[in-house]
């Protein structure tokens, strides 16, 4: 969410970033400094300094943060497989008939290509 927020407009301090997620979190601003701090240890974002405040801007896209993030998730959970993550979610009922209809049609096309 703190990447959305950044995403969307650029730079902005932390108060900004505050304001933009109260209605969608319920996070306290602690929470949100927390945030900031990890991602600009992971080179997500950075801060320039202006006055007594830093300016955060994101570094990468969003492509590549999903790209990044979700194949972490797929390393932890899944070993890095995809089948089982597609499993979990079928069998949870987290699969709408449209997401099923854009797998097939996704399959189809990698075995096209192939």
């Amino acid at each position: 969410m703190v990447m959305e927020v950044l995403w969307r407009r650029h730079p902005v301090p932390t108060e900004a970033v505050v304001t933009a997620l109260e209605g969608e979190q319920h996070w306290q601003e602690g929470t949100i400094k927390a945030l900031l701090n990890r991602l600009l240890k992971k080179k997500a974002i950075r801060a320039d300094k202006d006055g007594r405040r830093f300016l955060y801007s994101p570094v990468v896209s969003r492509d590549e943060w999903l790209l990044t993030e979700s194949k972490g998730l797929l390393d932890r959970l899944f070993a890095g497989r995809i089948a089982p993550l597609a499993v979990h979610f079928s069998r949870h009922g987290k699969l709408t008939k449209r997401d099923i209809a854009d797998l097939k049609r996704l399959i189809a096309e990698i075995e096209d290509e192939k």
